[in-house]
């Protein structure tokens, strides 16, 4: 595959691995049409439709990178108006890396496989290389998705320019001491966390966010287990359709050396394994995309609630933290005004924030439940149907063999 030609146009919705139950509308509706994969970058092509009187035109498109997508998520997370809002995960950072060295370690093979067994392994490599190309573009489009679809955060001034403005953003990606700061940052907020919700003055008195704060913590977990366990399920059936290649080109090897019955069934059976290598290879593909995608991406979506709560927890250690100081002020008799005017903000704050959470952890609930559910149907009924092939394919091949004595 030519890397720096490799072009994708956007898949039907129904082929997505992610679903994210989103109610669209006519107001603001974004798809990436399509993209190409240069060796160092990907360029999406943004294409939007819109009847929102903010935007210029009705109907354009951009090119985007992923590190524009990297800015429009930290503008999102940095911005305190969006503090009690799930902030959609940001899109992971295109890799190829692997499958660029499967694919170069396969040319540079050492003469053992057979011209026949060399075309199917690069088939099978140029096939892994797009499924990971059609995946990026998807999480990439999926996260501009529910950004368009949020009430609040399609409002907001840099994901307008960042769906019109035809120009390059001009962001960068971080650079070295950046990544170590945000490191070092999520490090200190992670045992502000703990040391907030270890404190007996910040015990939480809301039921429903102690219940989704246990939740959270414990969902987050398994599903992160989940995904590692998938990921291993489904390299394991990988392994297995790779496997079948050698099995079948040793049969077809024998199968040539003489005009007999037992070569014309050394034959079947080849053909048999090559259908299976198939059969194997496509119930991988469904299996990462029907689970081990959705795992992953709702492990990213999980950890964007549990920051959620972390906003959350820190603005009740700042609304408690007023209060206190509040006390001492009246105590003292002095600076009082100030003292309540400062309460009353981090009050107003605080319920602001609880109100917010409250609907965005309740709408999560229910979009991950629907995904869970649609994505588990549709796993199962193609587990079927592949089952089903291969039982037909077995069953054919015996009757062929049986015929041949």
């Amino acid at each position: 595959m030519d890397e720096s030609q490799a072009l994708f146009v956007g898949e039907d919705s129904k082929s997505r691995s992610v679903s994210v139950d989103l109610h669209h509308d006519s107001l603001l509706q974004v798809e990436i049409s399509d993209a190409v994969s240069e060796r160092d970058k990907v360029k999406f092509t943004v294409h939007t439709k819109t009847s929102l009187p903010r935007f210029k035109r009705a109907e354009f498109s951009v090119v985007r990178q992923h590190e524009e997508f990297i800015w429009l998520h930290d503008t999102y997370l940095e911005n305190e108006d969006y503090a009690g809002i799930i902030i959609p995960p940001a899109p992971p950072k295109p890799d190829f890396e692997a499958s660029r060295e499967k694919l170069q370690k396969l040319g540079e093979g050492d003469g053992s496989m057979t011209r026949e067994e060399f075309a199917k392994m690069k088939q099978e490599l140029e096939a892994e290389y797009l499924a990971i190309f059609k995946k990026t573009v998807a999480m990439h489009e999926v996260f501009l998705q529910r950004l368009a679809a949020h009430p609040v955060l399609r409002r907001d001034h840099n994901f307008y320019v960042f769906l019109e403005y035809d120009q390059d953003l001009s962001v960068r990606g971080k650079n070295k001491k950046e990544i170590f700061g945000g490191f070092f940052k999520n490090m200190v907020k992670t045992a502000d966390e703990a040391l907030i919700a270890s404190t007996s003055g910040l015990k939480e008195v809301d039921e429903f966010f102690d219940h989704e704060r246990t939740f959270l913590l414990e969902y987050h977990v398994r599903v992160k287990e989940a995904s590692m366990k998938a990921d291993r399920m489904t390299r394991s059936h990988k392994n297995v359709a790779e496997g079948y290649i050698p099995i079948s080109s040793a049969l077809s090897s024998l199968g040539t050396q003489e005009s007999s019955i037992v070569n014309r069934n050394f034959l079947k059976l080849a053909e048999l394994f090559e259908k299976l290598r198939k059969v194997e290879g496509r119930v991988a593909s469904d299996k990462d995309l029907k689970l081990s995608d959705l795992l992953r991406y709702y492990m990213r979506d999980s950890q964007a609630a549990k920051d959620l709560l972390y906003r959350r927890a820190r603005s009740l250690a700042d609304y408690e933290n007023a209060n206190k100081v509040l006390d001492k002020a009246r105590m003292k008799n002095k600076e009082v005004k100030q003292a309540e005017g400062h309460q009353q903000l981090c009050c107003h704050r605080f319920e602001k924030l609880s109100g917010s959470a409250k609907q965005e952890l309740t709408d999560f609930k229910v979009r991950r439940v629907s995904a869970f559910r649609k994505n588990l149907i549709e796993l199962t009924e193609l587990e079927l149907k592949h089952a089903k092939t291969s039982l037909l394919l077995l069953r054919n091949c015996l009757i062929s063999l049986k015929m041949e004595h």
